[in-house]
């Protein structure tokens, strides 16, 4: 039964399967639970099955799994691996698994920022990656990973739980350890400990979930490592404060100052169902600068002034929620409800500004040629965010770009559009 079930939640492109006693299956699709009608209700037998299958004959995790009465494993089924939880209700096994893409999406396709690329190009330091359940951390992560192995010669650890995807190595060496009691390393602190003798450069961390990793991440980041890795919060204050929080406080000064040293940025995102049903990633990205770096030492951390910083950080490359929210709105791939959804009431009035901002963008006319007034006689596509360049079309530059953390296609269309400008201005002259 189980192979039918996953066969048909591959086909839908499912998130997650839920198995449980008395209910029919269930598939999370886009974010929709979904029944499978066709299967019928799952009987104790149907659940003791789909027990033994994903075990098999592993005694190891079915005395794991009696003694905790919970277990947490992979399984292989064709060319899927999943990520299965396994509990009880009144005594009956209850299963929950997560799907994992065969195909890593390229760096491009996932909409992160062009600056978080710039910042694996550093020689040392700590990297976090953040997010809510089902925020798509570890698919980052890993195409993270796929840019550093395409771009650049170094040795990469990762320690993960489990491995969602083998990455072949390229220009690097990758060496991808499973955390678990009779796996290649039995927890993540001794992993890191471990990869400190391993001459590796750079160390990916699945999960930061304790003080004890964090200790050991920050002791490879002394160390003058690379280290990246994510943590279950939902922005980039609330990164900080967990970390600082990991400490009591006579240890909080220590941490501070650790953090402000060591932390390079965080990147922080969620996935929004989108206008036409698929997933946006919207990211929030803090880079460390001197002035974020004052913030986070100060005695009373204060999350209000740090979210400040990065709204208005824009000149050191950090993105704000409320941005990248706004940038979705205009392209059209979130709608101003779904937005209402996520943004808190008390950010409307930000919000509302930063989209006057793009809205201006996308009716300021050309005056480069000083022919037109209200567009352009040719019909030429103004993009929307031109507007950002304070009208100044001449100056459309790659640097200027980078400034604005524009993808790669809205550079290209700008740069296009500068050299028509360019030409109509010629003709006039």
């Amino acid at each position: 039964m189980l192979d039918k079930i996953l066969d048909t939640a591959i086909k839908m492109e499912a998130s997650d399967v839920h198995l449980v006693y008395n209910l029919k299956p269930y598939l999370r699709v886009k974010r929709q639970l979904v029944p499978l009608d066709k299967f019928g209700v799952l009987t104790k037998e149907d659940m003791d099955a789909i027990f033994e299958e994903i075990v098999g004959k592993n005694k190891y995790k079915k005395e794991m799994f009696n003694e905790q009465r919970k277990l947490d494993t992979s399984y292989q089924y064709k060319d899927t691996k999943c990520r299965v939880n396994i509990s009880l209700t009144n005594g009956i096994v209850v299963v929950t698994m997560r799907l994992i893409q065969g195909k890593l999406p390229t760096f491009e396709s996932l909409g992160l920022p062009p600056v978080v690329s710039s910042l694996l190009k550093q020689a040392q330091g700590l990297i976090l990656v953040t997010g809510k359940t089902n925020s798509g951390k570890s698919t980052t992560l890993n195409v993270m990973i796929d840019r550093i192995n395409q771009t650049q010669e170094k040795k990469i650890i990762t320690l993960e739980n489990p491995i969602e995807f083998v990455h072949k190595s390229q220009n690097s060496i990758i060496v991808q350890k499973e955390i678990g009691l009779q796996e290649d390393s039995r927890t993540f602190s001794e992993g890191v400990k471990n990869a400190l003798r391993e001459d590796a450069d750079i160390l990916v961390i699945g999960e930061i979930r304790d003080r004890q990793t964090m200790e050991t991440a920050i002791e490879m980041a002394e160390s003058g490592h690379l280290v990246i890795g994510t943590i279950h919060t939902k922005s980039c204050t609330e990164t900080i404060d967990r970390i600082i929080n990991f400490y009591e406080p006579k240890e909080q000064i220590n941490i501070k100052y650790l953090m402000s040293t060591l932390l390079k940025a965080v990147i922080s995102q969620r996935l929004v169902k989108g206008t036409k049903g698929d997933l946006i990633l919207i990211p929030e990205v803090m880079i460390v600068d001197s002035v974020i770096a004052g913030c986070i030492r100060k005695e009373k951390f204060s999350t209000s002034e740090l979210e400040d910083l990065i709204q208005v950080g824009s000149d050191k490359g950090n993105v704000g929620y409320i941005y990248s929210f706004a940038k979705a709105f205009v392209e059209e791939k979130l709608s101003l409800e779904t937005i209402k959804m996520y943004v808190e009431e008390e950010d409307y009035e930000t919000l509302g500004k930063v989209l006057d901002i793009f809205n201006q963008a996308a009716v300021i006319p050309c005056t480069a040629c000083g022919y037109c007034v209200d567009g352009c006689p040719m019909q030429i596509p103004i993009p929307k965010y031109f507007g950002l360049y304070n009208n100044d079309q001449l100056a459309f530059t790659k640097n200027k770009s980078k400034y604005y953390n524009f993808t790669e296609k809205e550079t290209k269309e700008g740069m296009e559009f500068a050299k028509i400008i360019q030409q109509m201005s010629r003709r006039q002259n």
